[in-house]
């Protein structure tokens, strides 16, 4: 059974839903969250969903090897970052070589880099009258949004859609394909 290892930040919806995916397959399960946010409403997703869920401060990831030590104990075959805001250490992407992924919410290499998440990467898609957008799931190196691309998907922008009606658009693809494509990567 492979083992995966989530980082996010915030609500955690694709956390749950990776959670869930993985429930009961064969394949590979979810054995703990970790989240550089206490107050993150991810703790409680996967509390509720008995996944083992601990936050972490930067001194822990990026000054002490704490985190590090919680993943090596963790032997993850695979690390997921779903919404997770702080660029990831070196020391965790050397002893992970080609072991962690992201999900971005444009599609690289347009609206990457530091800064570009969530809304911000929405309101720029729009701010700029763009008709596609998407996700992009990618392997990730030691510059924001720049690792090797996985899989991509897109979808409209329509002319009257708002940041809001983007984000809407970008949650539903990274609900369909995040989890299947960790799945796929797994079986390779």
């Amino acid at each position: 059974m492979k083992r995966i290892v989530i980082f996010a930040s915030g609500s955690g919806s694709n956390a749950e839903n990776l959670i869930r995916f993985f429930e009961n397959s064969e394949t590979a399960t979810v054995v703990q969250v970790l989240t550089n946010n206490p107050q993150a409403k991810v703790l409680d997703r996967a509390k509720k969903l008995n996944v083992s869920a601990l936050s972490f401060n930067s001194i822990a990831i990026s000054k002490t090897e704490d985190v590090l030590n919680i993943l090596k104990a963790s032997k993850p075959d695979l690390i997921v970052l779903a919404g997770y805001l702080w660029k990831f250490p070196d020391n965790i992407l050397n002893a992970f070589p080609n072991k962690v992924i992201n999900v971005h919410p444009a599609l690289l290499p347009n609206y990457g880099g530091k800064g570009m998440y969530g809304m911000h990467v929405h309101n720029a898609v729009v701010a700029n009258k763009e008709t596609q957008t998407g996700i992009t799931i990618h392997y990730v190196n030691e510059h924001y949004d720049e690792g090797a691309i996985i899989f991509q998907a897109t979808c409209e922008v329509d002319p009257t859609d708002t940041a809001d009606d983007v984000a809407a658009k970008i949650h539903t693809l990274e609900m369909e394909h995040f989890p299947k494509v960790v799945e796929e990567l797994l079986h390779a």
